[in-house]
């Protein structure tokens, strides 16, 4: 059976002491930061918040829960903009009014706007470890930052800004970028205190709100078209790379990769160029002359051997590729690279 907290979050402050009646506990506050841990009944760990300027405010979850919670977010005035960013296991997300609760599975972001009279509904399981991040944004108290650009400001942008009183409802999910990923672990590992943290931290926070809302117009593009590389997309590319190296004597097609990982082929291509400047081929093509290199050093195999054993069937072409790499004959590099150990081991 669940248990089921319901929160407030007109504030940040307001969010915190909601939490720590419920749990029966005290929270701390310090200038303009609000943190409450766990009671130990319940599980482990904290939820802190900070609140800035102009409606914007952090809010930090990273906690262990021994039984599962069921929290009505609920607000007497409007809700804000939730810029959510899961960093571990997955939680769910529900309006009031819905029957079913959506997935925010670990890597994903999702954008929400809810209204007092349909009301954000979170479902957090029990025995995982959940850590999640969410940049709050009073849409009334943030309009003077954004009003003198909502006139060039892409049409769902603009939108989603000027619902100031929060009468609408919305939900956008997707997984978040490597950027988003490193300004957010800059921003929770921050050791600067008191006024140069929260000058760091808030502009910590612009960073991630105008890199989220940059990755927000380019969802609207289909998934082969999209520029900005997101996090998960990196794990199939580094998934990608595991497969070349461990199968490098045999490797399969392009395309084929590309399934095996789990994305398309345009996604994989352009996900090499982004993390190493090149194409898969030429990654492939570079892996096999370096892999060469090493077994030329640090084994018996003699250099056909070699040819077959980095997935090359021509030992003319692999002798082209190594010296167009090391200005050397794969031969000489052999006699150089194995004479030389001989002599090293004879003195």
């Amino acid at each position: 059976m669940a248990e089921e907290i319901e929160l407030n979050d007109d504030s940040v402050e307001n969010y915190i002491a909601s939490l720590a009646i419920s749990l029966k506990t005290d929270y701390q506050t310090e200038n303009n930061i609000y943190r409450i841990q766990i009671p130990a009944a319940h599980g482990s760990g904290y939820i802190s918040g900070v609140q800035f300027d102009n409606g914007l405010a952090v809010i930090d979850h990273d906690f262990l829960l021994k039984k599962e919670w069921v929290l009505p977010v609920k607000s007497a005035l409007s809700h804000p903009l939730k810029l959510m960013f899961n960093r571990e296991h997955s939680f769910y997300h529900k309006f009031e009014k819905e029957d079913e609760f959506s997935e925010i599975k670990h890597l994903e972001n999702a954008i929400i706007a809810s209204t007092p009279e349909n009301n954000h509904v979170l479902r957090i399981p029990a025995e995982h470890p959940i850590c999640f991040f969410s940049i709050e944004i009073n849409r009334k108290l943030f309009e003077s930052k954004v009003i003198s650009f909502l006139p060039e400001m892409n049409k769902k942008l603009r939108g989603m800004f000027r619902d100031v009183n929060g009468v609408k409802t919305l939900k956008h999910t997707s997984y978040y970028s490597l950027e988003i990923a490193k300004f957010i672990k800059e921003f929770t590992e921050c050791e600067l205190d008191h006024f140069m943290k929260a000058v760091y931290q808030e502009g910590k926070a612009y960073e991630i709100i105008s890199h989220q809302f940059k990755q927000f117009l380019d969802d609207q593009n289909n998934p082969d078209r999209r520029k900005i590389l997101r996090q998960v997309t990196i794990r199939s590319i580094e998934d990608a790379v595991e497969i070349i190296q461990e199968e490098i004597e045999s490797m399969e097609s392009i395309a084929k990769l590309a399934k095996r990982v789990g994305i398309n082929q345009n996604t994989l291509q352009n996900g090499f160029k982004q993390l190493y400047k090149t194409s898969v081929n030429e990654y492939i093509r570079n892996y096999r002359i370096e892999k060469a290199k090493e077994l030329l050093e640090n084994s018996t195999l003699n250099i056909t051997q070699i040819t077959y054993k980095i997935g090359i069937n021509s030992r003319s072409y692999f002798s082209k590729l190594f010296k167009e790499k090391y200005g050397i004959s794969p031969k000489t590099y052999l006699e150089q690279s194995r004479g030389n150990k001989t002599s090293n081991q004879s003195a």
